[in-house]
């Protein structure tokens, strides 16, 4: 059983012209054209063909050149039986050509198979069909034993640094397909990933400002539905609607900044929590040591920030609410903490199910994509959500 090394065919990248720069394509044509035009000079000034053995021998050129086409596409296609077989077709011609008294036709024919039979077939085969050119070169060719044995070591060197230099050339191609398919996977991650993020900052915005409106239209309705005298409640009515108002410019804000945060334009991440932190009555510490966040952190603290006090208003109305930012060595934490609502008013606890039922699953996911955690559950009282991120 020989080796793969052996049997293997060469890359089909080294087999064609992929990657052949426009010189060595146009120094290849040319020598193909030169080659031809000597075997066809030489038939024609031959003193050996006159007439109709003319007419044969050029005949004999037309169709070695046709055969020398095939086999370079069988061996394309890695026909090994095929090639073969065209291959001894070329040498047989060789020797038609040496008998009928063309001696350069034939040499060069020889020659040319030994080189393009080590080129373009696997090593073992390429080695036994090459080998047999040289043989037949050398044992037809009458120069003396030293120039037949030079030319023969030769063309076997040429062979071999041919096939090195086509497969050096084949697998710098395949290397180049591949760096460009692992190059398109990765732009098509990072589109995937991009769509993914922006998705997170529509859910976390519109979510945040969708449902704390919805809160207070839900109160509106109920406050319309139960009431028989409008005017008696207007003052609360005037209220829920200046604090949906309120809701919707909060909301185009929030557009606006998820926007510039797509852009990589953020606001301090401080400034930012202390507006939120008014906006919702809630009270706001930080410690550690304020410096600025990376912004893939500093979104993440914003986002939950948003997501968990917009939680406290649906399920906890009334409730008091801290915030605490902690600045790490190399990470930051947040905490938003509630007393569980004392002071719930009558018939909102239906509130709680408006929202799509993703914040906290969103703002996990957007934890663990930075190498954070976050936490969130009851917590004595009321309900505590904690997250960490590296920064």
């Amino acid at each position: 059983m020989l080796p793969p090394s052996l049997t293997s065919w060469p890359l089909r990248e080294s087999l064609s012209r992929e990657g052949v720069s426009g010189a060595r394509l146009w120094i290849g044509r040319s020598v193909r054209l030169l080659v031809v035009a000597g075997l066809t000079w030489s038939t024609v000034a031959g003193p050996h063909f006159r007439g109709w053995a003319l007419v044969a021998a050029l005949a004999g050129v037309a169709a070695t050149l046709v055969v020398f086409r095939a086999f370079f596409r069988v061996t394309r296609d890695r026909l090994l039986g095929p090639s073969v077989g065209l291959l001894f077709v070329l040498e047989a011609a060789a020797f038609g050509f040496s008998f009928a008294g063309a001696r350069l036709p034939a040499i060069v024919l020889w020659c040319a198979c030994a080189i393009i039979a080590m080129e373009r077939l696997p090593l073992a085969a390429g080695v036994l069909c090459s080998s047999s050119a040289l043989a037949a070169y050398a044992v037809m060719n009458t120069d003396g034993w030293l120039t037949t044995t030079t030319t023969t070591a030769g063309l076997a060197l040429a062979g071999y640094v041919i096939r090195l230099d086509a497969e050096a050339r084949g697998n710098a191609q395949r290397l180049l397909a591949q760096e460009r398919a692992a190059r398109k996977a990765e732009a098509e991650s990072a589109a995937l990933a991009e769509r993914g993020r922006i998705a997170r900052e529509i859910h976390d915005v519109l979510a945040h400002s969708l449902s704390a409106q919805l809160v207070h239209l839900e109160a509106v309705r109920q406050l319309i539905q139960r009431s028989p005298d409008l005017e008696a409640d207007r003052a609360q009515l005037l209220e829920r609607v200046v604090a949906c108002r309120g809701m919707a410019r909060e909301g185009l804000d929030g557009t606006r900044e998820a926007l510039s945060a797509l852009r990589g334009e953020l606001t301090p991440v401080e400034d930012f929590l202390r507006r939120l932190a008014a906006t919702e009555g809630a009270r706001l510490d930080v410690t550690g040591a304020p410096r600025v966040l990376p912004a893939e952190a500093g979104l993440a603290v914003r986002r939950v920030a948003q997501e968990a006090l917009t939680n406290v208003r649906k399920h906890a109305p009334g409730a008091r609410v801290s915030v605490r930012l902690d600045y790490g060595a190399d990470e930051v934490g947040l905490e938003v903490r509630d007393d569980g609502g004392h002071g719930r008013a009558a018939g909102l606890s239906a509130l709680s199910a408006s929202g799509s039922g993703y914040g906290l699953l969103g703002m996990r996911e957007r934890a663990e994509l930075l190498g954070g955690t976050l936490e969130s559950g009851p917590d004595e009282e009321g309900f505590v959500v904690r997250l960490r991120v590296p920064a």
